[in-house]
């Protein structure tokens, strides 16, 4: 007799499957903290979010307070609402809480569990950060990088005086060539450069991936065993193609490096400085892996944050002009600002913060997992509890920030009447063993995008047909939040400034 199965009968026998793990053997003692209200069996499935998860778990925390749960087919998921929490248990209590839970189709089966960021905690997780601490771990290792940055920085700057109505490829291009030379040592080419658009097009499928519900895989596993001509399956030819994006992303930079070592023309980077020797095939791997996270790490979260930038630019010209009054007033017009000009630029270093405030660039961070039972705030979290950082609403709870809504860089600077509101570094790079590795080097680079950006340009609304063009402010959905595509204007601020990047641009080609 013939017996065929469709994607539904391996759904409900998954369900089945899953159910009865659940039922007998995770059974709750003790109770979740408080969230709506789900379903026999499947939980609160039909009460998440789809999109802009960050708003509507807010909202949730609004009604039942800043911790609050629900539950997917019997699997316990945490929201935290607030930063004291993320605090108390993902950074004072880190060794039970660094995990990171299976991702199916993003982790898996497209591979993104090799790099840091799903690398579940333990020793790998340990090798990779203590390789990458050595590069970038601290500010003292990131100022031998400061001249460099700087350089970087300008040649965005002139790139952009030459092509100023395409700022997000600039933006793009800027972040990979720093990342891509201090990783790879590798350097960008002039024009389309194909390593630059693999790894854009990986990290942009990394944020699609990842997203919570991306796949139906990621709910029932067994769905990851159909083969990809059966009737409903065609994600499956995504998947094949995404996984083959990211090895693409891995291996190229990575035999770049070892063909120029055997040529003897390799420019020093972290690769060739970690090849060098007799290197076994695990540490290969470790290398491979670790670069790669660096850069998939840090590419697309900066160029989320300098677009960022320039749409708050684009909609506030008072702060605008404000900072632009300081970097004249300190700076002059004889030259762009660096590195060491920051300590003498307070206003421009508050509204660099107020850019990763606003909207922040991973707006739930990644998930951790708890590899214990816990007891925190008179719950009880069962071991493989997924826990969520709403980072989005720390940054926009009012009783930590006035006016959250607002961009106002004011909210960092001390007054003899009030003390700074709670710097957003101390959240937007994460908690506890889990903390972003490079971002002492996000911190520089971001900085100096903002500051030589106020410096060469004023940067106003787009019109067109001479109406004014107002941009969307709606972030799009995923791991990591960008910006809509918006319209702006982006002039030189004056004849001198005009003259400063086009010598700058005259020195780049000799």
């Amino acid at each position: 007799m013939a017996f065929t199965l469709n994607l539904l009968d391996i759904a409900v026998v998954g369900l089945v499957v899953l159910l009865l793990n659940r039922i007998f053997v995770r059974r709750r003692v003790g109770p979740l903290p408080p969230g709506p209200k789900g379903l026999p069996l499947i939980g609160n499935v039909l009460d998440m979010p789809t999109s802009h998860e960050w708003k509507t778990f807010a909202k949730w925390g609004d009604r039942w307070g800043d911790i609050i749960s629900v539950t997917l087919f019997g699997q316990p998921i945490v929201v935290l609402n607030s930063s004291r929490h993320a605090f108390d248990m993902l950074d004072k209590k880190s060794a039970i809480y660094s995990d990171r839970p299976t991702i199916v189709v993003g982790g898996e089966m497209i591979g993104w569990n090799r790099t840091l960021a799903l690398l579940p905690y333990g020793s790998n997780f340990r090798d990779y950060r203590r390789l990458l601490s050595q590069l970038v771990g601290s500010r003292k290792s990131i100022a031998r990088f400061h001249p460099f940055l700087d350089e970087q920085t300008r040649n965005f700057i002139v790139r952009l005086h030459d092509a100023p109505n395409d700022v997000v490829k600039q933006v793009r291009k800027a972040a990979g060539s720093i990342i891509l030379m201090m990783s790879h040592g590798y350097k960008v080419q002039d024009g389309e450069d194909p390593i630059v658009n693999t790894v854009d097009k990986a990290t942009e499928e990394f944020a699609l991936c990842t997203a919570p519900g991306a796949f139906l895989a990621d709910i029932f596993p067994i769905l990851r065993y159909i083969p990809s001509w059966f009737p409903g399956a065609g994600w499956k030819t995504t998947v094949s193609a995404w996984r083959e994006n990211l090895r693409i992303m891995s291996d190229v930079p990575h035999e770049f490096v070892k063909s120029h070592m055997a040529a003897g023309t390799a420019i020093p980077s972290f690769t060739s400085a970690n090849l060098e020797g007799n290197v076994t095939p695990e540490r290969e791997q470790l290398v491979k892996w670790a670069a790669a996270s660096l850069y998939a790490g840090g590419a697309d979260t900066t160029v989320s944050a300098i677009n960022t930038f320039f749409l708050a630019m684009t909609c506030n010209p008072d702060v605008q002009r404000r900072a632009q009054q300081e970097i004249d007033a300190v700076i002059g017009s004889d030259r762009l600002p660096n590195s060491a000009d920051r300590e003498q630029l307070p206003y421009v270093t508050a509204l660099f913060l107020e850019v990763l405030r606003w909207n922040p660039v991973a707006p739930l961070g990644v998930p951790h997992r708890l590899i214990e039972d816990d007891i925190h705030a008179g719950y009880l979290l069962p071991k493989g509890t997924i826990v969520i950082t709403n980072i989005w609403k720390f940054l926009h709870d009012p009783h930590a920030y006035v006016d959250p809504m607002t961009f106002n860089p004011e909210r960092f600077l001390p007054s003899p009447n009030k003390a700074p509101e709670q710097d957003p570094r101390e959240i937007i790079f994460g908690f506890g063993r889990r903390i972003c590795p490079g971002l002492n080097l996000a911190d520089s680079s971001i900085w100096l995008s903002c500051a030589m950006s106020l410096a060469a340009f004023d940067i106003s609304k787009a019109t067109e047909n001479g109406a004014v063009v107002e941009p969307s402010l709606e972030y799009s959905t995923g791991t990591i939040s960008h910006p809509p595509p918006f319209k702006c204007s982006i002039k030189p601020r004056s004849a001198k400034a005009e003259a400063l990047i086009r010598s700058m641009g005259d020195f780049k080609q000799e």
